[in-house]
């Protein structure tokens, strides 16, 4: 029986990974990851010289059976993604859910995650929210924003640069003006940014920013919550 270790990194900030994370990453047979480039800066920065496996959307349910042919035959295996918890919106289900039926340990080591850290820095109710991750680019997009606007707890979701005004306008179009919401962007990185308010005055202000860059953390107050 041998172990899987599901290895949160930084979202941003290198700092941020654990020591328990490089023992973890100095220590296993190999490091299955979304892309060897992005990986290798991480781990040249820690000193980790461990061989890199590629583990990414595109062949996770191919890569699956040599990450159990790995743990079958007694090796250990960390798998990790570009950033954040894997798993959570990124790769990793499937290999957890695999070494779980053939009978191997499956340990995360927390760290570092998009979802909570946006969470935690909105200002917005904590005690209970849904994430949503990625909303469809099309089919289905427009059902998922009207279930959002009817949620009473607070909903976090991911967008893209490309895509957040086309997000702002879709719920100003179907929430109150006055909806308390957190665009979150550039998490624990130099130019980290939160432009919190009524919905309609952030809608407004990523309408005009002059500056849009990397992934966003929207967010959104239940649908009865006031301040």
């Amino acid at each position: 029986m041998a172990s899987l270790y599901i290895v949160a990194t930084p979202i941003g900030n290198l700092s941020d990974l654990s020591s328990r994370s490089v023992e973890v990453l100095n220590s296993v047979h190999a490091i299955a990851c979304e892309d060897t480039r992005t990986s290798s800066k991480l781990l040249n920065h820690y000193k980790i010289d461990t061989p890199l496996l590629a583990f990414h959307q595109h062949n996770e349910h191919k890569k699956v059976d040599e990450l159990m042919n790995h743990l079958d035959s007694g090796r250990d295996i960390a798998l990790i993604s570009d950033a954040g918890t894997p798993g959570i919106s990124d790769p990793g289900f499937l290999a957890a859910r695999a070494a779980h039926n053939k009978g191997h340990l499956v340990c995360a080591i927390p760290g570092a995650s998009a979802v909570i850290t946006a969470l935690a820095a909105s200002g917005l109710p904590s005690d209970r929210f849904l994430f949503e991750g990625f909303l469809p680019a099309k089919k289905g997009r427009a059902t998922r924003i009207g279930q959002i606007a009817e949620q009473d707890c607070t909903i976090i979701l991911y967008e893209s640069v490309h895509r957040i005004g086309r997000l702002m306008n879709e719920l100003s179009g179907r929430c109150a003006p006055k909806r308390m919401v957190a665009v979150c962007r550039e998490l624990t990185k130099q130019y980290e940014e939160i432009i919190r308010g009524p919905l309609e005055e952030v809608t407004e202000t990523i309408r005009s920013h002059s500056r849009l860059k990397g992934e966003f953390v929207v967010v959104i107050a239940g649908k009865n919550y006031e301040e």
